[in-house]
């Protein structure tokens, strides 16, 4: 599903018999620490909808398909090639309208998709259409759905990269596998973590360009790495390609090199707390939001309307498999910043360069006079010149915010609620002027799925309203961005 490979290999005793697994974890993670991926489905309790076109154009959805007895040979296989046109190809869709439909459960049907798991049709065993399970249903784990109770007791060579779908809960996993894991094989786990798209590994170049940001030089050599690993386990070569592997390679933009570290995040890395602060009018980028590195003494909250009918588009980010709906990257936001329904804080040019590598945390404290709504974040490296690139981003449906094995909790007007969002990541270095920028909003769409705001199934509604959303930011409401910083 995603680019976040984990290459694992089981040894035996005769290394003839060595036999490998290879596990896409992006498309495996159900819990993993804070987060409750299921599969890539959601983030924050929102739904990814890059999985929607995803089933789809790969063919999932569709149930009807030439089948072969498991006595065909290979060569009756080739033969019937030549015959039938055996891979899935799915007619094109115009995703950028198509994830506009409401119903969202219709989304499939609208474009004349085929009845199966996303909505329609699903084996009983397997607990019924996607669209329609909560973060916790027990279906997502009936069909062997990874998460915090299991084990991975095999040498993981895990690939990841900034900008793809579930960097954040790939590093989580692989961080519990190296603490989970029996004997030896806790300590045979690598990761790499790349500067680019999804599956956009061997796609770096001398200058190597993401979105519109220049990453640099960001080569590496997969094939060596890869098949030097697989040698080593499978065929029990002596060729000593652990001895210089670090546990974590990873590159960090804005200073565009690679680097290493024996744990994720680097050893030694600290929390950097940054605040949000207005006079009460941090709407577009002309607005008076800052973040300081102390909260303000009173509360000026900052107001805004969301409406799901014109919900904030997403661009750029760290997405996949959306077609033509989302360009996935780093690119500058300015221009959505222009928008009244996206508050912007902003710190002062740094004096030092600071290097963020591993989660970024942020807590919000929110009121809404609406039942359920969301509240999105980005985190941005803003240049001297004002260029805002994007780095991560998250998002909370609010309901949600006491957690997934929770009743739903739903908001009262005049109340305000304390708000922890599921984790960011990336290892950015913002130099010396640059200034450290969030985002906050509602919305990031088709990124994430609309939160309609009236409390109901969201999956199965046409008519929304608008919510009167307020975050607030004082000493009694501590609303922050932390950081983790690596000194060098």
């Amino acid at each position: 599903m995603t680019a976040e490979w984990q290459l694992a290999v089981v040894a035996q005793n005769d290394p003839a018999l060595a036999t490998f697994n290879v596990q896409g974890f992006g498309a495996g993670i159900g819990k993993v620490g804070p987060y409750y991926e299921q599969g890539n489905w959601y983030r924050g309790g929102a739904v990814q909808m890059l999985f929607i076109s995803w089933i789809y154009d790969y063919g999932i959805q569709n149930q009807v398909r030439p089948m072969f007895p498991s006595s065909t040979t290979q060569e009756e296989l080739i033969n019937a090639s030549h015959f039938f046109d055996l891979a899935p190809q799915m007619p094109p869709v115009d995703w950028s309208q198509a994830l506009r439909h409401l119903p969202e459960m219709d989304i499939i049907k609208v474009v004349g998709g085929p009845e199966g798991i996303f909505a329609d049709r699903m084996e009983v065993s397997t607990g019924g259409a996607m669209i329609k399970r909560t973060p916790n249903d027990p279906a997502w784990y009936r069909g062997g759905l990874w998460h915090d109770d299991m084990q991975v007791n095999v040498p993981g060579f895990w690939f990841m990269s900034w900008y793809d779908v579930s960097i954040g809960p790939n590093l989580a996993a692989y961080n519990h596998v190296r603490k989970t894991a029996k004997g030896e094989v806790s300590n045979e786990q690598y990761a790499v973590i790349a500067p680019t798209l999804h599956c956009g590994y061997k796609r770096a170049t001398e200058n190597t360009i993401v979105g519109e940001r220049s990453m640099g030089d960001a080569r590496l050599n997969y094939d060596e790495l890869t098949y030097g690993w697989f040698d080593h386990f499978l065929k029990g070569e002596d060729n000593h390609v652990l001895e210089n592997m670090p546990k974590v390679r990873y590159f960090t933009m804005g200073m565009n090199k690679w680097q290493s570290s024996d744990s994720w995040p680097p050893r030694g890395a600290q929390p950097m707390t940054l605040y949000l602060s207005s006079g009460g009018k941090a709407n577009t980028l002309n607005g008076d939001g800052a973040l300081a590195t102390s909260a303000p003494a009173s509360d000026s909250a900052d107001a805004f309307t969301y409406d799901p009918t014109d919900p904030v588009p997403s661009y750029g980010g760290n997405v996949c498999c959306t077609g033509n709906a989302v360009t996935g990257g780093a690119f500058d936001q300015r221009k959505m910043e222009a928008r009244p329904d996206i508050l912007v804080y902003t710190s002062e040019p740094l004096k030092d360069g600071v290097e963020a590598s591993g989660p970024i945390d942020v807590t919000l404290f929110v009121s809404s006079d609406a039942k359920d709504t969301d509240v999105t974040v980005k985190l941005l490296d803003v240049y001297p010149d004002g260029t805002a690139y994007n780095l991560d981003e998250t998002i909370q449906r609010l309901r949600y915010r006491n957690g997934y094995d929770k009743p739903l909790a739903w908001m009262e007007p005049g109340n305000v609620y304390q708000v922890k969002l599921s984790p960011m990541t990336t290892s950015n270095y913002f130099a010396a002027g640059h200034r450290i920028r969030i985002e906050v909003s509602s919305s990031n769409f088709p990124r994430f799925d609309r939160n309609l705001n009236t409390g109901g199934n969201n999956y199965d509604e046409v008519k929304s309203i608008a919510a009167h959303n307020s975050v607030h930011h004082s000493r009694q409401y501590a609303s922050a961005v932390t950081l983790t910083v690596v000194k060098r």
